[in-house]
């Protein structure tokens, strides 16, 4: 047993009321950034959400923004706000891992797009966060550095894969978090934590840096406290990339009307009256979906209803078929990204007399088990006379899911569905059953394979007094309107559970 120290993340500013105060002057980038740092020192060492903490860079980085400050300069719409990143963004000289063996020490010669352009809105990185290795999870429990636990309650799991930037949010010790979201690795960790995270559409923000998983899926989002913030660092992160050739071409819309106030930027409040919203049944209905995550769902119609939308339920009738298809499409595609990882060209490298041993035994010792059971799925996928049987139909099942989502928008502006079936399930409970670990992305995987964006909000508590997270869906680049419902959702919904206030627990091992 140990002692653990927690930071609430209630009444703590957000990303938008930081940066507005340091932009005026009123508090120093520096100060933040050593706020920060001392709730990473407090809290981290039993939560084990980072797994670098870049201190020294990320006061210079504080400093350089406050002599802009100080010049009369505005260093951006970030400015002086500390972001954590998923240790599978590449960040220049910075020790980037992806949570595997195989990449411990790397330190890439370049910043992914999304780093670029953080720094360029006047943000201050501060480290990086664990994940489940290359991205293949939903506990943070598949680290080869160890799991991360959840700041509701440390003997459960954070959600994954994205479990350390969720877990670092929710606490307190960032304003703000990026991760990637893959089969759901941003929303779903964002719903066990209480927080908030979005996935965007497809192409909306460049995977150039990213540490490819599955390349026809993964994306990048943010992971913060509140819908507006999201917001903010959406539109900080999107737009063209000609690095990325999947990058979409046009430039993205604003995701909300602003007005000045006294302390800053006020977003205007949402207005979701004549907003058409359907409830996905498939979903909400799913054996296995706990009754407050279903009921959350309903509530949160109800609430929109209420607000002047009109809600019916909708039908994406292969949305029960996703999991399947995307187990096999993920792990084929995962296949062929981590051949790279060969022992020759960076990171882990095991010597043996001939170049085909050397590089058996670097990936036998540098990938975990359950990397290596998707490499091994992904390969017998794609082999000759399974080919057809398996990925061809898988990308069938795409297609027909993508037809039923197009279905559903003719009829509705977004759609509503669980994020999580469950709240926050204890460390341990489901290594051993892959099947249940694999359906915890079951609401949030149909996204994914058709491309469009979604987001998880905070709705509430549910068994055992942990958080429910409900997902707003709407079609490819749609971010607006769902931002608008998101918005709604946020503030009608109960407030999510607050972690323990600073004070003394015992955290069981």
């Amino acid at each position: 047993m140990t002692d653990a120290g927690y930071t609430t993340g209630r009444d703590l500013p957000g990303a938008a009321a930081l940066a507005a105060a340091v932009r005026r002057g009123e508090r120093t980038a520096r100060d933040v950034v050593e706020e920060h740092l001392a709730r990473i020192a407090g809290a981290d060492p039993v939560l084990r959400a980072f797994l670098c903490v870049t201190a020294d860079a990320a006061r210079a980085r504080a400093d350089a923004i406050d002599d802009l400050v100080g010049r009369g300069l505005d260093p951006g719409p970030l400015a002086g706000v500390p972001v954590a990143l998923k240790d599978n963004l590449c960040t220049r000289a910075v020790p980037t891992t992806c949570a595997s063996r195989i990449l411990e020490g790397w330190r890439p010669p370049y910043d992914a797009t999304v780093v670029e352009r953080l720094l360029l809105a006047g943000a201050v990185p501060i480290g990086k966060t664990n994940l489940d290795e290359f991205a293949m999870g939903s506990s943070t429990e598949n680290s080869a550095f160890g799991p991360t636990r959840n700041p509701h309650d440390p003997d459960r799991v954070p959600g994954g894969s994205s479990g350390g930037s969720a877990a670092a949010v929710a606490a307190g010790l960032v304003p703000v978090a990026l991760g990637s979201d893959t089969g759901g690795s941003v929303r779903q960790p964002a719903a066990l934590c209480g927080v908030v995270g979005v996935k965007p559409t497809y192409g909306r923000v460049s995977r150039y840096g990213l540490v490819a998983f599955a390349s026809s899926l993964d994306q990048v989002g943010p992971i913060t406290r509140t819908v507006d913030d999201a917001a903010t660092v959406l539109e900080a992160i999107w737009g063209h990339d000609p690095r990325d050739a999947t990058s979409v071409p046009s430039p993205p819309e604003r995701l909300g009307e602003e007005r000045e106030s006294a302390p800053g930027v006020v977003r205007v409040p949402p207005e979701v009256s004549g907003l058409r919203v359907g409830v996905i049944e498939e979903l909400t209905s799913m054996e296995g979906v706990a009754a407050s995550v279903r009921a959350a769902v309903e509530a949160a119609a109800s609430a929109l209803e209420e607000a002047g939308a009109k809600v019916e339920h909708a039908a994406v009738p292969h949305a029960r078929h996703a999991l399947s298809a995307y187990y096999l499409i993920a792990p084929a595609e995962a296949s062929s990204n981590l051949a790279r990882y060969d022992g020759v060209r960076y990171g882990l490298r095991i010597d043996a007399p001939t170049t085909e041993e050397m590089t058996a035994v670097t990936r036998a010792a540098g990938f975990g088990p359950e990397v290596k059971r998707r490499i091994m799925l992904g390969t017998y996928a794609l082999s000759a006379g399974y080919y057809d049987a398996y990925y061809r139909r898988a990308q069938r099942v795409r297609t027909l899911l993508i037809r039923d989502f197009a279905a559903a928008y003719e009829r509705f502006d977004v759609l509503l569905a669980p994020t999580s079936p469950t709240v926050a399930f204890p460390l341990g409970s489901r290594t051993a059953d892959i099947l249940a670990m694999y359906g915890s992305d079951r609401c949030t995987i149909p996204s994914n394979l058709a491309g469009h964006p979604a987001v998880s909000v905070p709705w509430g508590r549910g068994e055992d007094d942990l958080p429910v997270g409900v997902q707003v869906l709407a079609p490819a680049l749609g971010e607006a309107v769902m931002f608008r419902v998101a918005r709604a959702v946020e503030e009608a919904g109960p407030p999510a559970p607050e972690p323990p206030a600073q004070g003394r627990r015992e955290v069981g091992r």
